[in-house]
């Protein structure tokens, strides 16, 4: 007689994981990127701010951050790997200005190869 596969109590089909491309930094850091995102991901990160309250400024850093932490699969930096997306973002925020600016030029190269509606 076949075992039958458990159901997942969420039922949820298991997540099919995007392709990821890695881009390695001056200092041998890699960061590594999902290739694509899901057209709702898209919709969302393409809105407006909510706010009229919001700077322009506001809204560009959060937009910033939100590509940062949807892209970002793992960031290998100085040997120690990072796959938790809390440790990542938290990575990124204390990143000093050179290293952001490396992940901000990094992620407009990815988006504009592989999400160009984004870019």
């Amino acid at each position: 007689m076949a075992k039958r596969r458990k159901k997942d109590p969420s039922g949820r089909r298991p997540r099919e994981k995007a392709p990821t491309v890695a881009y390695t930094d001056p200092e041998g850091n890699v960061l590594v990127l999902r290739e694509r995102l899901s057209a709702a991901t898209i919709a969302k990160i393409g809105e407006a701010p909510a706010s009229h309250a919001a700077s322009l400024e506001d809204a560009w850093a959060r937009r910033e951050e939100t590509l940062f932490e949807r892209l970002a699969v793992s960031w290998e930096i100085a040997g120690l790997p990072l796959d938790d997306q809390k440790m990542l973002l938290g990575r990124y925020r204390m990143a000093d200005a050179e290293t952001r600016a490396w992940v901000r030029r990094t992620i407009t190269g990815h988006l504009e190869r592989h999400i160009p509606e984004l870019s």
